[in-house]
């Protein structure tokens, strides 16, 4: 710990919004990992550049977070400071058929600001347990629709510390990627395009989808979402249960019975138990099927 440092980033983002030794697992939708040197929570722009200056400065590792929802932290946590978009830089508002949103905003309250202005589209998000930010990047998805078939422009803070925007055909996005990953720009804002709707259809629309998430995905337990990205021509899922790896268990991390694609902590998971787990589990695929499973969690820290 640099005391120097601490009291730069206090006085970038306020006293109030940074924390030393911040246990990461109260900061991803896994529950597990270690803890962060230093965990900032900006509410400008401004603050956010003057961070990342800093952290350059001083040749401190940092590292973007949203709600931590497709996330593995290392049990060692991670040795430098995690700057986290979500509460704190979480404006959004409705413009007619459009939305103005934050990166630090949950897909779920989104789609909730949708509903109740009438307009359709973004149903498809609204079990989704990440931010903008986030989903910007991967181009997230599901039940049939994805970002990109709903965003105008995407305002980002590149590596050289230029804010940009960018519109809907230079996002490249396609299936878990789009240019914001490609070029490790940082989401600061987005400007959604829906249509005007009927707001008891949306709503049914929302409760029909509600309805499959709960029947069909272990939301009971903590987990990152589908753990391995869905190989060409395959579903991940049931290759993994093709295997006979349904239940399969490595420590806490178990192979979700409800849904293979799944990898839940049953309660006292470690991110070893986790990764070793996922290496089990696309070897066994490998032998039985010949497809590579290629994980869709991110991980952070030592591994």
């Amino acid at each position: 710990m640099k005391a120097g440092f601490f009291k730069q980033l206090c006085e970038i983002a306020g006293k109030e919004n940074v924390r030393t030794d911040e246990p990461m697992k109260q900061h991803t939708t896994f529950r597990i990992g270690g803890a962060a040197d230093y965990f900032v929570s900006p509410q400008t722009t401004d603050q956010i550049k003057n961070i990342i200056e800093l952290c350059k400065s001083e040749a401190m590792p940092w590292y973007v977070i949203g709600n931590g929802s497709n996330l593995l932290v290392s049990d060692r946590g991670f040795r430098g400071v995690i700057i986290q978009l979500f509460k704190n830089f979480s404006d959004l508002r409705v413009e007619g058929d459009r939305l103005y949103v934050q990166a630090g905003t949950l897909l779920s309250r989104t789609a909730k600001k949708a509903l109740e202005a009438s307009l359709t589209g973004f149903e498809f998000a609204a079990g989704i347990p990440g931010t903008i930010g986030g989903a910007m990047v991967m181009n997230a998805g599901a039940y049939g629709g994805e970002m990109k078939d709903v965003t105008e422009e995407v305002t980002v803070l590149t590596e050289k510390g230029e804010v940009k925007t960018l519109k809907r055909e230079e996002l490249k996005m396609g299936y878990r990627t789009s240019i914001i990953a490609e070029k490790g720009y940082l989401v600061l804002e987005a400007v959604l395009q829906l249509t005007d709707g009927d707001l008891k259809e949306i709503r049914a629309v929302m409760e029909d989808l509600k309805k499959k998430r709960i029947s069909k995905q272990p939301l009971e337990y903590p987990s990152a979402g589908s753990t391995f990205k869905r190989p060409k021509g395959y579903f991940a899922g049931k290759l993994i249960m093709d295997a006979g790896l349904r239940g399969f268990q490595v420590g806490g991390a178990q192979v979700s019975e409800k849904h293979c694609g799944f990898v839940i902590n049953t309660g006292d998971a470690t991110a070893e138990d986790v990764t070793e787990l996922i290496r089990q589990v696309a070897e066994r695929v490998k032998a039985q099927s010949g497809v590579t499973l290629e994980p869709e969690v991110k991980l952070l820290g030592e591994f």
